[in-house]
């Protein structure tokens, strides 16, 4: 796994609650169970002392979880619990709020030793709602010390990428290429779910990659770029103008970034930039974001966003690629068909000119655009269209994923699971053969028939609950995913 920055670290508590018919002591006993299984697993919880069973608790409380620097709250009902007080803690506490409840623990002592925290949660769910609290419930919310430490685990990313989205400016150069719409959409439900944006023309990025001519500091991120490319270092030449252009991003996102702690990039980048600039920014984008600093293809700003939030999941390295090609039947009956149980249409090829990490590429070099090389250079020895990378994407288990807005100002998403098979593409650029079970079907009846652009956001893990979980939180309605066989869409056909 990479080591990333420009990512929010969580720092947790937990805060008990009783409802005052109940003995405290049960909820007290209960959440320093769940700590010491938080330990157990090597996971930094800490325990606020205060119990809230009214709202003068409720405060102190708060209090307590914001002066240890918490910026994410477990809420655990060891009993009943509070409604008003235990729903209020949420209001009060400026982070994400995951509430989980006890389940009993002993046959022998369900007289003083019950707590019907099963109850408490429903209660506690309608209080959430009546006030239009968000709040994180795990999928089943009741367990013993030990479930509810795994249900934390699972919450750590999910408050990690909602620190980070709340906290993020994404900043843009330039529109989007002329007849190349697709990836455009409205930025006000950007605010509202409370990213910050900056627009800039391609010009400022220009301004601003002069100004970095002769920087004292390119010797040393030229160094840094052939020891990570090796072999693949082609176009020596190239590396101190790109450097030149890594360094004018970096120090942008310091100068522009405000009051806002992360930043993510969605950047113009042909056909004018390779002329202006000299070169491909492919290499430099891909680098960018394997450390954190996310920088989307074609003013992708929704791109950027699912990127970041990807990137906030895992910890890791990311992509966006175009759901671009299918697979020609020749190489899947030569080097798939017997060997992986997918059929031709849950197969297709995902490729971007050049952006992918390397450490997310099987082997990885510095070339140029082919397609922009025939539109800029005539076909010939390529010049200002180099500054790629590419390679074919290794193999394992990836989740196709994006965030986005309808013309309209709807936000809607979908997530699909799948992985990159070991067959080589044979094709260029940073490309890789995706399977995901149902596929055909999902292309049809997800990203046909909901207007998705072609962009995808790609992180190389299994995370869908987790971006479930996240997406369903910030209020999306719309979260789509690849459907089971027998499992139809809306407006699938069923006679097909």
């Amino acid at each position: 796994m990479s080591t990333i920055s420009n990512i929010p670290q969580v720092k947790l508590g937990i805060i008990a609650v009783s409802r005052d018919c109940f003995v405290i002591s049960l909820s007290e006993r209960r959440r320093a169970a769940i700590t010491n299984a938080c330990a157990g697993r090597g996971s930094d919880i800490f325990e606020a002392k205060t119990t809230v069973e009214n709202e003068t608790d409720m405060l102190k409380a708060v209090d307590e979880v914001n002066a240890a620097g918490c910026n994410a709250l477990v809420v655990f009902l060891g009993n009943f619990g509070p409604e008003t007080p235990e729903t209020l803690i949420a209001q009060k506490f400026d982070g994400p709020v995951m509430y989980a409840a006890a389940a009993e623990e002993a046959a022998d002592d369900l007289m003083n030793g019950r707590g019907d925290a099963y109850c408490g949660m429903l209660n506690c769910s309608y209080n959430l709602g009546l006030r239009n609290i968000p709040a994180v419930i795990p999928s089943y919310p009741v367990g013993s010390a030990e479930d509810i430490a795994q249900m934390i685990a699972e919450f750590i990313p999910v408050a990690r990428t909602l620190i980070g989205i709340s906290h993020l400016k994404i900043i843009t150069f330039g529109p989007r290429p002329q007849d190349f719409f697709a990836c455009n959409a409205p930025i006000k439900p950007l605010y509202d779910l409370g990213v910050e944006i900056q627009e800039n023309s391609e010009l400022d990025l220009l301004i601003a990659y002069r100004a970095h001519k002769d920087d004292t500091r390119i010797a040393g991120v030229v160094k840094d770029m052939e020891q990570e490319l090796g072999e693949g270092n082609t176009y020596p030449d190239l590396l101190p103008r790109m450097a030149q252009f890594e360094l004018t991003l970096k120090d942008w996102a310091e100068q522009n970034r405000g009051a806002r702690d992360y930043v993510a990039f969605a950047n113009k980048c042909w056909p004018a930039f390779s002329e202006e600039f000299g070169f491909e920014p492919c290499y430099v984008n891909s680098r960018m974001t394997s450390q954190g600093y996310i920088v989307a293809c074609e003013v992708d700003i929704y791109g950027a966003l699912s990127e970041y939030i990807g990137a906030c999941v895992t910890q890791d390295a990311v992509t966006i690629l175009d759901i671009n090609n299918t697979v020609p039947e020749d190489l899947y009956q030569k080097e798939i068909k017997g060997k992986y149980d997918y059929t031709l249409k849950d197969i297709f090829m995902g490729f971007h000119c050049g952006n992918t990490p390397l450490c997310k590429l099987s082997k990885g070099a510095v070339k140029y655009q082919l397609i922009l090389n025939r539109l800029l250079e005539n076909g010939d020895e390529p010049g200002f269209t180099r500054g790629t990378l590419e390679g074919d994407i290794a193999p394992g288990e990836i989740t196709f994923f994006r965030l986005q807005s309808t013309a309209g100002g709807e936000v809607k998403s979908y997530i699909a699971q799948g992985e990159v098979l070991p067959v080589g593409t044979g094709s260029f650029g940073g490309i890789g053969i995706f399977a995901i079970p149902e596929m055909g079907r999902f292309y049809r009846n997800v990203l046909v028939e909901k207007r998705y652009p072609h962009h995808g956001a790609v992180a190389f893990a299994h995370c869908g609950k987790t971006l479930f979980t996240i997406f369903s939180y910030l209020g999306v309605k719309d979260i789509a995913f690849n459907r089971p066989k027998g499992m139809l869409y809306p407006t699938e056909n069923p006679f097909d």
